[in-house]
């Protein structure tokens, strides 16, 4: 693989639940109108860098970003994009699962009945092989993963060899785009969490 393939993460417009601080995974909601406008000014940035692989998340409003922002005609779907798993969080903001259980950490309370931190890092893992291996085939160039917050601030942790746990220290906004690459050999986070306005 070249060191000059770079991976741009790019972080589906806002929600109604990221709006409010839900944990959305499995829930297959739509953007906002406000996430659509973004998606626009989104797609006006990406138009400058070419990209040899889009790969989405199936959930919709990963989809709807890469749409809106004029990459669906060559993406795939890649499965492993999916966000974390919340379980019986779901739907659930953290001040709310506070009321009940004042210690609660996504990053350190048991997932019941979704995914371990573990097995989204393993997850996120695959997404790179699996992107790398894609750029390769097609001579390389810079793949591009629409996506969502969690699962990102994980592939980034593991990207840079960190556990998947060091996601917690990688804050991503909404329609935002971060770039991981390469210092001669070495994978590094280019930039993070570029943003587009308020």
């Amino acid at each position: 693989m070249s060191s000059a393939t770079q991976l741009w993460l790019i972080r589906h417009g806002e929600t109604e639940w990221s709006l409010s601080g839900a944990h959305t995974s499995r829930t297959d909601i739509p953007l906002t109108d406000n996430g659509r406008e973004k998606a626009k000014v989104l797609g006006e940035y990406l138009n400058s860098s070419p990209f040899s692989v889009v790969l989405t998340s199936p959930m919709s409003r990963a989809k709807e970003t890469c749409r809106i922002a004029g990459l669906i005609d060559n993406a795939h779907v890649e499965e492993g994009l999916r966000e974390w798993d919340y379980g019986i969080f779901e739907g659930k903001s953290t001040p709310e699962i506070r009321e009940t259980d004042p210690t609660f950490s996504i990053w350190e309370s048991k997932i019941v009945d979704g995914e371990t931190l573990e097995q989204v890092g393993e997850r996120a893992d695959g997404v790179i092989a699996r992107a790398l291996e894609a750029a390769g085939q097609v001579g390389g160039g810079n793949v591009a993963l629409f996506a969502h917050g969690h699962i990102l601030r994980i592939l980034a942790a593991r990207w840079i060899d960190l556990p998947a746990r060091g996601g917690e220290h990688l804050g991503l906004g909404t329609g935002s785009v971060s770039v991981l690459g390469y210092e001669r050999t070495t994978r590094v986070i280019q930039h993070w969490n570029h943003g587009f306005g308020g």
